[in-house]
């Protein structure tokens, strides 16, 4: 990481907010949940998030991120868009043909220390298969292994539903990806509202983003989840060094007084100074 990167991802950790309007309470980005009741429905939440959240390496075209998923999750994320290639019974995290030097469970042991660092919180945590072609079965047995052999069961909170908040603390939500996951499908569209048109050109998606904030606002109900990544013609990076600003001026702009924007998914959130807060604060 460089230094600029490393100055903003720290400020960034130790940054104070005021969240939970009207009955507002002092809050790091670490801990921006406890100012929200038990009874929270995650719905209404906004809720920052990442695209690919291990994808660090592997080239311009497989990176996603510059920080870890602990650097994440400290920077204020509580959305991970985790990918999983099934690989000697394990779960290989890539990003494509590009393996990203981490296994799943270095994923959980970052959300594990993170959530009993702060039981105030929870992750939201999509799980995907990438660049393997197993069965649903195959891939769901993997993941039953993770949770009954390895002992990863009590970090979960899965259900057909969203929890509360309240429920939640504490835990991992799964969103899954995958036919032979347990939890809330990815593709249930009384639940989920989801823009990710991941290989429009950057004028063309961020109307989409803009749009899908209106839509959250307008027809609350349902967890909104808005990919403003997209990997369309250039790399990533120079993507989201595009699209990351034009979003950030509209937070703080015309939606500046707008709350429960849902998930907004990220990539490299944190070379955009003050972008996650300024999401945390639309709550």
């Amino acid at each position: 990481m460089d230094r600029r990167s490393f100055l903003a991802g720290a400020a960034a950790a130790g940054a104070v907010l005021l969240v939970g309007a009207p009955s507002a309470r002092a809050a790091t980005t670490q801990d921006w949940m406890a100012g929200h009741g038990d009874p929270t429905p995650l719905q209404k939440l906004t809720i920052p998030g990442t695209h690919d959240s291990g994808a660090r390496f592997g080239g311009p075209w497989s990176e996603c991120q510059n920080t870890t998923i602990a650097q994440q999750l400290a920077s204020g994320i509580r959305f991970l868009d985790v990918r999983c290639r099934v690989t000697g019974g394990s779960f290989a995290i890539h990003h494509g043909v590009s393996y990203q030097n981490m296994m799943f469970g270095d994923v959980l042991i970052a959300c594990r220390d993170f959530l009993a660092a702060h039981p105030s919180e929870t992750v939201l945590m999509r799980v995907k298969q990438e660049y393997s072609s197993e069965s649903d079965a195959t891939f769901g047995a993997v993941f039953t292994d993770y949770l009954d052999n390895r002992g990863w069961r009590s970090l979960f909170r899965i259900g057909d539903t969203l929890p509360s908040l309240g429920e939640a603390r504490g835990k991992v939500v799964l969103i899954a990806d995958n036919g032979g996951l347990p939890g809330l499908k990815w593709w249930d569209g009384g639940a989920i509202a989801l823009q990710d048109d991941w290989n429009a050109l950057p004028n063309a998606k961020y109307p989409k983003v803009e749009a899908h904030y209106r839509t959250a606002v307008e027809q609350p109900g349902k967890l909104y989840i808005n990919f403003v990544s997209t990997s369309a013609s250039l790399p990533p990076r120079w993507n989201s060094d595009n699209l990351n600003p034009r979003v950030h001026g509209f937070l703080d702009g015309t939606a500046n007084t707008w709350k429960g924007l849902g998930i907004t998914v990220l990539d490299y959130p944190n070379t955009r100074s003050g972008l996650v807060e300024s999401l945390i604060r639309h709550n």
